[in-house]
């Protein structure tokens, strides 16, 4: 059946890109981008803010399809499965390039599954603790973590998810260790932070800027090559003393392998305008993001640099996901 559908798929993305006027009229119904985590969350966020230019842009409804789990693989598989006309896209972010290292067999080939249309932006990953913690600088998180090795304890939205991945970076550059806990989500590991179950918290800023608004957390460091304009006071993770070291959350559209190359400038494009518009640039500067225009080579060799950058901490960390 498998192999049925993908044969199916290829002969509609080649019916598809033969016909000259397809392009012409795309597209004639709405777009729908599925997005792999739960609604409200991040990825969820940009995709709506960027989703509503696009909508007008292109004179269809963009539709949201949340399809969390399984460290993002479920919403890839149905971008996969789905047919490559350009009425399917999927809002990837990081896991997209870790998880062909992160999973054995790999659930998915990159070169031969995925066509990337456009990076959107990024936003940073921040280290942060509880507003009442008694550590207030990562100078002190380290100092802690080298007196009492393994005993302090650290929260990310998973095992393999950008935050756990950028925070063992740091670990190796610190030269200290400290025992993971991974959740199944950014919410729940903040609400333990919050409530004094876990001492420190890896997320992306549009995560934990509600809370740290709220006096409820308090960011240590932004792991970014500048300062968040949100957080002015607050260093960066070279600031701090490991210069050259960044991890941020990055946020791009792609598509089916197969769909057709009009189509895929043509969203190109238009999500390129939309990264133009003053309304995307400043509600993802509010949340602590940054626009990145790019064309589709840059997208796609970053996604290879990501994959590559992946494979090897894996390896060596030997990570495994939940």
């Amino acid at each position: 059946m498998k192999v049925n559908r993908w044969l199916t798929g290829l002969v509609c993305g080649a019916c598809v890109a033969l016909s000259p006027a397809y392009a012409q009229t795309y597209p004639s119904k709405p777009v729908k981008v599925i997005v792999g985590y739960a609604a409200g969350g991040a990825v969820d966020i940009v995709a709506r803010t960027v989703g509503q230019q696009l909508a007008a842009a292109l004179g269809q409804p963009m539709i949201v399809d949340n399809r969390p789990g399984a460290a993002t693989n479920i919403a890839v598989k149905a971008l996969i499965e789905s047919p490559p006309d350009g009425y399917t896209l999927l809002l990837a972010a990081n896991a997209l390039a870790a998880n062909p290292s992160l999973f054995q067999p790999p659930p998915f080939d990159l070169a031969r599954d995925i066509a990337p249309v456009s990076l959107v932006g990024s936003v940073p990953v921040v280290i942060a603790v509880s507003a009442s913690s008694d550590l207030t600088t990562l100078a002190q998180l380290v100092e802690a973590a080298k007196s009492r090795p393994q005993t302090i304890t650290y929260a990310s939205p998973g095992n393999g998810s950008t935050p756990h991945l950028a925070f063992e970076l740091f670990e190796r550059a610190a030269g200290i260790s400290l025992t993971h806990v991974p959740y199944k989500g950014g919410a729940p590991a903040v609400t333990d932070v919050i409530g004094g179950h876990v001492q420190i918290l890896a997320l992306n800023a549009l995560e934990v800027q509600p809370q740290v608004k709220a006096g409820k957390l308090r960011v240590l460091a932004v792991l970014s090559r500048k300062r968040s304009p949100m957080w002015p006071d607050v260093p960066t993770i070279a600031e701090s003393g490991y210069a050259g070291f960044e991890a941020s959350v990055w946020y791009g559209f792609v598509a089916p392998a197969a769909t057709p190359k009009p189509v895929l400038a043509r969203l190109h494009a238009e999500v390129q305008k939309a990264l133009a518009s003053s309304d995307v640039r400043e509600r993802l500067a509010s949340a602590g993001g940054e626009v990145i225009p790019a064309s589709t080579e840059q997208f796609a060799s970053m996604i290879e640099a990501e994959r590559q950058r992946y494979e090897r901490l894996i390896r060596e960390a030997n990570i495994k996901p939940d």
